[in-house]
């Protein structure tokens, strides 16, 4: 850790894993969206952008509130193993699956310990999130399993991301506003 002494509390310890796992997830799916485009799954690949574009929703919340706590932002962005888009879908179902019942219930559990409640708001915004994210890969899974090409998963298709919290949908105007923050539905990013 450089500098402060924020950067040593176990919130901000905390603030920078998810950082830098979400700034990670964000550089895979990405790469796996690359992947899904070559091989002709093409609404996978526009949900892999959503979701990337979510994670980098989820990344730069958390910098906010470690800047906010006297700290920096601060991750390394490790190599991405690119293999066939179901194995690339499984590996990011994984990834929000380990989120969502560990590593965020974990987070949430010592930020509500120390009263702080932007890194509170942050982790649970992120953690729910995932759960929609979870939610289409698990649809996705078994579309790309079955080769099922007559599916959503053929053709680019919108996706909807909340760029406050993250939150992503595939249904236009699912509600009137976000489950999870609240933001208008008309302000939400539309991701191809």
């Amino acid at each position: 850790m450089v500098g402060s002494v924020a950067e040593n509390t176990p919130t901000v310890v905390n603030l920078l894993a998810a950082f830098e796992g979400e700034s990670n997830a964000h550089t895979r799916y990405v790469a796996f969206a690359s992947q899904a485009n070559l091989e002709g799954w093409h609404g996978a690949a526009s949900l892999f952008c959503a979701a990337a574009f979510a994670e980098q929703v989820h990344a730069n919340n958390h910098a906010r509130v470690i800047k906010q706590m006297g700290g920096e932002a601060h991750c390394v962005i490790h190599p991405v193993e690119i293999k066939t888009t179901i194995e690339n879908l499984k590996t990011a179902l994984a990834g929000e699956q380990h989120e969502i019942d560990t590593m965020y219930p974990e987070f949430i559990k010592e930020a509500t310990a120390s009263a702080n409640s932007p890194a509170l708001r942050s982790f649970k915004w992120a953690m729910e999130a995932e759960k929609s994210h979870a939610a289409l890969y698990r649809e996705a899974i078994t579309l790309v399993g079955a080769a099922d090409k007559t599916s959503w998963l053929s053709a680019p298709r919108n996706f909807y991301v909340c760029a406050v919290c993250g939150y992503t949908s595939d249904t236009p105007e699912e509600h009137e506003y976000c489950p999870v923050c609240n933001l208008a539905w008309g302000k939400f990013e539309v991701i191809r």
